[in-house]
């Protein structure tokens, strides 16, 4: 789930002239104190106007409380530099990560830029890597190789566009520092929180058949009540606006190998009855969640008496011919590309229990062109229903049921989302109007610092197609 430990960054930055190095001195100190503190209205406080107009408050809660559940706490902190004269940089030790924190100041000393994102060494170097995509279109093979050639040996893409409703598949592969090209539409990949898209479109077609509605609330199904009796819909869930947290406070983080295997129904159920922190300033705001749509798939589970692992091929793969894609690694053997670390590594596989809705999928390229296919035709109503929007996140964005709505470059409606996890990353993209789309499957970490490359990719390949 992008990015698990996955990191939402914010970028708003003014050219402002830098003030003295103490007055950045002083705020990140005061970033730290009240980051662990948990006081994150007077972070939000230290803003500026402009950046509180960009970052409202309660996007600023979800943030930062967000990022204190996925790292922890600032241990230490180092400072690097001025980058590109417009911000201090700071190597920050958190907890469980170490991240490079970069702030920015106005005139007035207050905070107009705040980019957090993972830390990397600052040693360049050469770049060697090798083009051989030449049996590609120009165009195309181009796009390709600017964004894939940072990443390590080993480094595999699934990739398949579709335009006009036509596909056509383009794999590469990484070796001796050449991007090479490869067939490799059918072999599986871990496709993260892509699997919240499949999870909305398992309630979709369940509220089809009137076996729940989106406003139902969740606990009927639960022979206990959720602590300060919290009420919930699925529709909430689906659409990350139920205020719940990114992860559940009980979730074992130290195993980064495997975060979510021993996360089972006993652990879910003590979270809803013992562990549940409220928040109002995040209730009916957008908070993106891997335990909300982890809670969506267990709960469908329940309604149809068995578990949400049953429910998917059963709703969505045998639908929409998707004969390639799993909800287990076992047995895969060859079939499935092995994930890498940052440093090309071989990756542990994540493994789900109860919060398998949330990111458990595993699928190809070709099941995923069969299942972005299957949104141009309107007959299939589950579809349609996930794609109507339900919630405005800001004056760009809103959100259906688990799709993202964005506009292209050229204006056009894309339906939106990602995934990743230790050892793979993924990005998929549609415009039903046009009958585009871009999928992109890789093993590129989560954890990678250029891992932003992979969305990149997928949007620079639908601006190709538009043209």
């Amino acid at each position: 789930m992008k990015r698990h430990l996955l990191l939402m960054t914010l970028f708003f930055l003014n050219n402002f002239l830098l003030a003295q190095n103490e007055q950045y001195q002083l705020a990140m100190e005061n970033f730290q104190t009240h980051y662990n503190a948990e006081k994150y209205a007077q972070i939000f406080d230290e803003f500026s106007e402009e950046m509180q107009e960009v970052l409202p408050l309660e996007n600023t809660l979800q943030f930062l409380s967000g990022l204190k559940n996925q790292v922890g706490e600032i241990k230490a902190k180092e400072w690097i530099g001025f980058e590109q004269v417009a911000y201090a940089s700071y190597k920050t030790s958190f907890e469980r990560a170490v991240l490079t924190v970069n702030i920015s100041l106005n005139e007035n000393n207050k905070i107009n830029g705040l980019f957090i994102k993972p830390y990397e060494e600052s040693s360049e170097s050469n770049e060697t890597t090798i083009h051989a995509l030449d049996d590609y279109p120009k165009e195309i093979a181009e796009i390709i190789f600017s964004k894939a050639r940072h990443f390590p040996n080993n480094t595999q893409m699934s990739i398949a566009l579709i335009q006009n409703g036509k596909t056509a598949y383009y794999g590469i592969i990484k070796r001796n520092d050449t991007i090479l090209p490869i067939q490799n539409q059918q072999m599986v990949f871990e496709i993260g929180s892509l699997t919240k898209v499949f999870t909305s479109t398992v309630l979709a077609a369940m509220v089809l058949e009137g076996k729940v509605n989106l406003t139902d609330e969740i606990n009927m199904y639960y022979p206990f009540s959720f602590k300060n009796n919290a009420k919930i819909n699925f529709e909430a869930l689906a659409n990350h606006t139920a205020g719940l947290p990114r992860l559940p406070s009980n979730l074992d983080l130290t195993n980064e190998d495997n975060p979510y295997k021993s996360y089972g129904e006993k652990e879910l159920e003590d979270y809803l009855k013992n562990k549940w922190v409220s928040n109002a300033d995040l209730e009916k705001a957008y908070v993106y969640s891997n335990l909300g749509t982890g809670l969506l798939g267990h709960t469908l589970g329940l309604v149809q008496k068995t578990n949400f692992q049953t429910l998917l091929p059963t709703y969505v793969f045998e639908k929409f011919n998707m004969k390639n894609s799993w909800t287990t690694s076992r047995n895969l053997g060859n079939k499935k590309v092995k994930g890498q670390n940052p440093k090309g590594e071989i990756a542990a596989h994540w493994d789900f229990d109860v919060l398998f809705g949330a990111g458990g999928m595993l699928s190809t390229a070709e099941d995923l062109a069969q299942f972005a296919l299957a949104q141009f035709n309107p007959k299939n109503k589950e579809l349609t229903m996930t794609r109507q929007p339900t919630f405005s996140i800001n004056d760009q964005m809103q959100i259906g049921l688990g799709w993202h709505l964005l506009k292209s470059q050229k204006g056009a409606t894309l339906f939106w989302h990602n995934g990743g996890t230790a050892g793979y990353s993924s990005s998929m993209a549609i415009d039903v109007e046009k009958k585009n789309a871009v999928i992109v499957l890789s093993n590129v970490s989560a954890f990678h610092a250029k891992n932003d490359h992979i969305d990149q990719l997928c949007f620079a390949l639908m601006a190709e197609l538009e043209k």
